[in-house]
């Protein structure tokens, strides 16, 4: 029987609004929704996008101080920029493409989503206000979820400063029932403080403020674990600082207009080929870019008049034509830095020959490594691979790794995956702690390996093959035992794959609550007490003990698309020696007394 399709004709053509676009359309204008858990979730793109306004004032030489307050989920900004023009802050608001950041003139290095950003914010908001104040005088409009409620013009106070304040509440209908973390927005506003030296930003009552810029965000990330003074430049477009660790891999923080690249783009890999090429004029050599690169921290700020994405969410620079200009730049800068700072100059050297030492020592390992696993297969034992990966354009982006614990786990998982972007890795228990160990050590065990081949890692983190890598393992002491030998293993290599926010962990529920009619499943023992309670006393409870407990029919709601998970983060680089040391470390009195005192449970004498 054909199946019955609905007519198509004039009638199912529709026309929305601006902002009920947004409202229908969310991912589009601020990407993901989630409840605030995650750095990126829409709740903080909202107080950014606002921020960002303010920012662009500043930018344009107009106003030194933002203050921002979070109260009760309302979030309150207020600059002391030029204000909004009186008679077109309502338009300003809530009309897609209206705006001055299409003017150069007026704003030459625009932050902000180009006349869309405040709108979103009033679309998915339940409450805003804007004001603008403009020499003595005020315009005010109120909208509720993107509708005009009411809008004023007055008069104030002689000694009320010009600019402009909103305030806003999320909408609990659009974001559920969210919350905001005060880290993510601290770890932000500081991001602005260093990018814009000079401004100050009052958060809650707390005053953020950098006078140097990049190097005090550098300083702030990795601390006193720099072999050489952080190396510093500052251009009319380009801002950047530099130093190296004694850590493996990379790590860069970087920036278009004030936005955080988290994927980077153009401009990191024309800051990283000037950096090469600027080490190597000073020199007079030819070194290895692995071999200059290994163990970098830099940060770097670009100023573009018009920056082009490869998402709405702005987590990576599309622009070519910044490349010759920046590595040229760059370039120049760190040779003239080196002349400058000859001791720096002679600890670097140490550093790069250092480097070139220990991938001889690596390539002899990997080379008999790699005749092992050919011994073994030629498929990556233990993984079951997904089609898509990441760079496989939009589809690579949805691309995840579950690393597991045991073939009991995977099971469920294999069956109930999507095979499109779900790959799983099996491990096969409790893989070796790796804290302290050398990169060479990678290559003498067979299971951590896999996983770095698996990942696609081996050379470069630009070779990761998915876009998530997701440690799934039991909630008991023997899961949170491989969850820490894991985390162990990527910081001690490979931490640029946490800090660019590539790794989580993922929440499975830890009961079943059902009665005849109804089945939900909890994450905690609250939620638990509070289904018994909603089901009544009879209703059964499940304890999952493991990953394996749970069916493949089960198992697929929680990794489908209502998956939770909690991403790693690192509050500063600076910070990962010393908990790795306490946890991982040798046995110390001091982390057996913190076991007693956190880990065991309270005994009655």
């Amino acid at each position: 029987m054909a199946k019955k399709t609905s007519t198509y004709d004039e009638s199912k053509i529709q026309t929305l609004s601006s902002l009920e676009h947004i409202r229908l359309r969310t991912g589009m204008y601020i990407g993901r929704l989630g409840d605030g858990s995650n750095p990126d979730d829409g709740i903080y793109i909202l107080v950014k996008e606002v921020i960002d306004n303010s920012i662009d004032e500043y930018i344009m030489g107009h106003g030194k101080k933002i203050e921002i307050v979070l109260k009760n989920n309302q979030v309150s900004v207020r600059d002391y920029g030029r204000g909004i023009p009186l008679g077109k802050v309502v338009e300003c608001v809530s009309v897609i493409n209206t705006g001055a950041k299409y003017n150069d003139e007026v704003f030459q290095f625009s932050v902000g989503l180009n006349g869309v950003g405040t709108k979103a914010v009033n679309a998915l908001s339940s409450y805003f206000r804007v004001m603008a104040i403009r020499e003595g005088k005020c315009a005010e409009a109120v909208f509720a979820r993107g509708v005009l409620k009411g809008d004023r013009k007055g008069s104030v106070k002689g000694d009320v400063r010009n600019g402009t304040l909103v305030e806003f509440v999320p909408d609990d209908g659009v974001f559920g029932d969210y919350e905001f973390n005060l880290e993510y927005l601290q770890k932000r506003i500081w991001n602005y403080a260093y990018l814009n030296a000079g401004l100050t930003l009052i958060f809650n009552g707390e005053k953020y403020v950098s006078e140097n810029g990049l190097l005090d965000l550098l300083d702030s990330e990795v601390g006193k674990d720099h072999i050489y003074d952080v190396g510093y430049y500052k251009g009319k477009q380009l801002e950047f600082a530099f130093t190296h660790t004694n850590n493996y891999g990379e790590n860069y923080f970087s920036f278009v207009n004030g936005q955080f690249t988290s994927d980077g783009g153009t401009h990191l890999s024309a800051f990283k080929e000037g950096f090469l090429k600027g080490i190597n004029e000073y020199f007079r050599k030819n070194y290895k870019s692995e071999d200059v690169r290994e163990g970098t921290a830099a940060a770097i700020a670009v100023k573009i008049q018009a920056p082009v994405f490869e998402s709405q969410t702005k987590n990576k620079l599309g622009n070519t034509e910044v490349r010759t200009w920046i590595v040229n730049e760059t370039k120049s800068a760190v040779d003239d830095w080196l002349h400058k700072n000859p001791e720096a100059a002679r600890q670097l050297e140490q550093k790069i020959l250092a480097n070139e030492r220990l991938r001889t020592e690596l390539n002899s390992v990997k080379k008999e490594a790699k005749e092992a696993a050919k011994k073994i297969a030629l498929k990556i034992p233990k993984l079951k691979d997904c089609k898509y990966h990441l760079g496989d354009a939009k589809k690579g982006e949805n691309t995840m790794i579950f690393l597991t614990e045991g073939d009991s786990a995977s099971g469920s998982m294999v069956s109930s995956r999507d095979v499109y972007t779900q790959a799983i890795f099996s491990l096969r228990g409790k893989c070796e702690n790796m804290y302290g160990k050398k990169r060479a050590d990678i290559y003498k065990n067979a299971e951590l390996y896999n996983v770095m081949m698996a990942l696609g890692i081996e050379n470069d983190i630009e070779g990761l093959r998915y876009a998530k890598i997701v440690i799934a393992t039991d909630a008991d002491n023997d899961g949170f035992h491989i969850r820490n030998l894991l985390l162990t293993f990527f910081l001690s290599f490979f931490e640029e794959l946490v800090t660019s926010g590539r790794v989580y962990i993922l929440e499975t529920p830890l009961f079943r609550v059902r009665n005849k009619k109804e089945t939900v499943y909890c994450y905690s023992e609250k939620e638990r007490d509070a289904e018994v309670k909603r089901l009544g006393q009879a209703a059964e409870v499940t304890r999952f003990k493991g990953l394996g407990e749970i069916n493949p029919r089960e198992f697929g709601q929680f990794i489908g698309p209502d998956i939770r998970l909690l991403p790693v983060t690192v509050q500063g680089l600076k910070n990962v020696p010393g908990i790795l040391e306490f946890y991982m470390g040798k046995n110390t009195p001091e982390r057996r007394e913190f076991i007693m005192k956190n880990l065991l449970p309270e005994v009655d004498a």
